[in-house]
């Protein structure tokens, strides 16, 4: 399967993991950073930049604050589920709201759907 990136997205991909939102902070370094599966940030795929990337469980993580639920986004994001289903990764959506009133969760959350994939029982 390849997958090639869009390079000259690499300067916009740099300046996003430089500029995290507080909500991509907040799970990078209270969780993803150090989870036993390895997970990457602001990773390019084709034209897209996903926010967290985890190859091993084929898994895409994306936070979706308030600008995504303005139609135009909705159908932005729709295309862009559907180029990374192509690849057969699912693409997992949280919203800032949970990372910020449910942070517990939304790491078993994803810490549930990596070990479905895989097969294992990470630790928490």
């Amino acid at each position: 399967m390849i997958r090639k990136h869009n390079k000259k997205l690499l300067p916009y991909a740099a300046r996003l993991r430089k500029n995290m939102t507080k909500e991509e902070r907040r799970l990078w370094y209270d969780f993803l950073r150090h989870y036993p599966v390895r997970f990457m940030r602001q990773k390019i795929i084709g034209n897209y930049i996903a926010d967290f990337y985890c190859s091993k469980a084929k898994l895409v993580i994306e936070l979706d604050g308030s600008q995504h639920y303005g139609e135009d986004n909705i159908e932005r994001d729709k295309a862009r589920t559907q180029f990374f289903n192509y690849y057969d990764l699912e693409v997992v959506r949280i919203l800032n709201r949970d990372v910020n009133e449910n942070f517990g969760g939304v790491c078993a959350y994803i810490d549930n759907i990596v070990n479905a994939k895989i097969g294992g029982q990470t630790q928490l």
